[in-house]
């Protein structure tokens, strides 16, 4: 029997997990708890942004005080809202901090309380596991433990209704772990949670190296890399990691600091990580009628906005240069002042080229904030912290030599594929601009960039090279992702019109 979570209320006090660091991990408030958790998903896509683009099956996420590991957590969750609906279990393994076990804990409780609600666990799916001999029921080893109870406000937030399987792992081989996730993998309505944190006590530097150790390992599915003093989730770890390798799983690092990075010292520090673990739609090929529509209709919507505003965007984007080279501060833009379509978040790219060469070019591939804060934010990066070039110049633009071209992205869709060579093959040259991720390395080109490397071959050789990666590598972790995008140049203004010259009110 599974209980919803409107039959969590008549259940018998004694039957419900209360919280144990409630007021003391999280706060104890409410409204002030989830303010909290809003903060830090707020904080997490502004600051980190998103490391996947397809719906993970499975996180590891830390679990500290929020005020240490808050931000880490919410880069891992919020990769889950585009599945907050369809997600209806969590299992959820964490290592014990207060009473020691052999073995895998379930408690005998049938939910778990926050001060946000009660979350009931999935009976009809503990009783399939306590048949398994590495499985019991231990409620003394649940009953002060933080390693689940944490994640559960951040779940309530972002999930729309779930149950839970709460299980605490000790000492346990990760084929005995292994089992019990594949016993309960499920399909779509399944998310598999690992909770752990990195190093102990290390000073920050010693913890950036063994955590960076520790990131190489879990990217690469490497279960024999993970010592004993790396991650105190390490049997999760390990036996998801047996699994992951089975089903094809491919792993993006969402983020890794520690608690010198938030809200420590840096002498004894703790380190915090989250990974996200998830394989390529098959959807996707046969859903190509699906991503043509969406792009169709991108392109329609944002060539009219282009057609209607484009030249009020680069007004901006030039405004905002001749503001910090005059003033040397950012330009401060008036949302209120613009049109509704340019306060909707989107997603740039910036290029300035100097007598037709390149000249900067610095862009965000998510749409996090308004599109117009977008255009001012990347036009100065892209004129002044472009690391390929020089500082732009106030002479420069006296000159009149920079033009100015924006381009608005799309959203990106993943593409399925089984080869360098298969992959090749689906990419659409002079149409495609692609992400590339292989762990920590990360390639962005813009469909701009066919005019230069006009086959596909070339285009992903470039891709991995910029991206870090030799031309010739390879690997089945590898992602890419499509997206199209509308732009619009100084070059179409009406003749005779000097952008550095045009003085309009954007402040």
């Amino acid at each position: 029997m599974v209980i919803v979570a409107q039959d969590v209320l008549k259940l018998d006090e004694s039957l419900v997990r209360q919280p144990a660091v409630a007021g003391t991990f999280y706060p104890s408030n409410p409204t002030e708890l989830a303010a909290t958790v809003q903060f830090y998903l707020s904080q997490a896509k502004e600051k980190i942004g998103t490391a996947c683009l397809i719906p993970p099956k499975a996180i590891i996420v830390p679990h500290a005080g929020y005020v240490y590991s808050g931000l880490t957590a919410a880069a891992a969750y919020n990769s889950l809202r585009m599945q907050s609906d369809k997600i209806t279990r969590v299992i959820m393994m964490g290592p014990c901090h207060r009473v020691g076990i052999a073995g895998l804990a379930l408690p005998s409780t049938q939910a778990f309380s926050t001060p946000l609600g009660s979350v009931p666990v999935d009976t009809d799916a503990t009783a399939k596991i306590i048949r398994l001999d590495q499985v019991k029921i231990f409620n003394e080893t649940h009953k002060n433990d933080h390693a689940l109870e944490v994640h559960l406000p951040f779940l309530q937030t972002i999930l729309t209704s779930f149950s839970i399987v709460p299980l605490i792992v000790g000492q346990a081989a990760p084929s005995d772990v292994a089992e019990v996730l594949d016993l309960l993998w499920g399909g779509e309505e399944t998310l598999i949670l690992i909770s752990s944190d990195l190093s102990h006590y290390q000073s920050y530097k010693d913890a950036q190296k063994v955590d960076d150790f520790t990131r190489q390992a879990i990217e690469q599915l490497d279960a024999q890399a993970l010592g004993d003093q790396q991650a105190c989730g390490r049997h999760s770890i390990k036996g998801l990691m047996e699994v992951a390798r089975k089903r094809g799983l491919r792993v993006s690092t969402a983020d890794v600091r520690n608690s010198g990075d938030t809200a420590g010292a840096k002498d004894k520090v703790v380190g915090y990580g989250s990974w996200l673990f998830s394989y390529a739609s098959e959807k996707v090929k046969s859903n190509a009628p699906q991503i043509v529509n969406k792009e169709k209709h991108f392109g329609d919507t944002n060539q009219k906005i282009l057609d209607q505003y484009g030249e009020a965007l680069l007004v901006v984007a030039a405004k905002a240069i001749q503001n910090s080279l005059r003033k040397q501060a950012p330009l401060r833009i008036n949302l209120a002042s613009f049109p509704r379509e340019l306060q909707d978040h989107g997603a740039c790219f910036v290029t300035l080229n100097k007598d037709g060469k390149l000249r900067g070019c610095i862009g965000s591939i998510q749409a996090w904030r308004p599109l117009v804060t977008d255009v001012a934010e990347n036009s100065c990066k892209a004129a002044f912290q472009d690391t390929r070039f020089a500082k732009l110049s106030a002479q420069e633009l006296i000159e009149n030599d920079i033009s100015i071209h924006i381009s608005v992205l799309g959203p990106q869709t993943p593409i399925s594929f089984s080869s360098e060579a298969d992959l090749i093959s689906q990419v659409r040259p002079g149409m495609d601009g692609l992400v590339l991720i292989e762990g920590k390395h990360r390639g962005v080109f813009l469909p701009i960039v066919w005019n230069s490397l006009p086959d596909a071959p070339t285009f992903l050789r470039q891709l991995k090279r910029k991206a870090g990666l030799s031309e010739d590598y390879w690997s089945d972790g590898l992602q890419v992702f499509r997206y199209v995008t509308r732009g619009i140049s100084s070059g179409a203004l009406p003749s005779g019109v000097n952008l550095w010259q045009i003085n309009r009110q954007v402040e």
